[in-house]
């Protein structure tokens, strides 16, 4: 019999498909709230790590970079990727490239 996890997410998630740029990696995002994103990669991560990345934003303005920082909070293989579970520590908006 399959257990259902308990939810701990304290903001609502919003389905995005972003793409993460991370130093030696790359990912798409499944879903982001104010307290974080849960995206895919082929990278190799561990839980409990510190992880820094960007997403490349279009808005109404213009370009922008959000530049993130945070803690894995969770890993979940999905077929030859891994889901990365992370809870924002910090984050600054940039202006994009043009």
């Amino acid at each position: 019999m399959k257990r259902k996890r308990k939810d701990k997410r304290r903001e609502e998630r919003v389905s995005a498909s972003l793409p993460v740029a991370m130093a030696s990696a790359k990912g798409i995002t499944r879903d982001v709230s104010a307290s974080g994103v849960f995206f895919e990669t082929d990278a190799a991560y561990g839980v409990g790590s510190p992880i820094r990345f960007v997403l490349n934003l279009d808005t109404p303005w213009g370009k922008v970079m959000f530049k993130c920082q945070g803690k894995i909070v969770r890993l979940e293989p999905h077929n030859q990727k891994v889901g990365v579970a992370v809870q924002f520590t910090e984050s600054t908006l940039a202006p994009g490239a043009k």
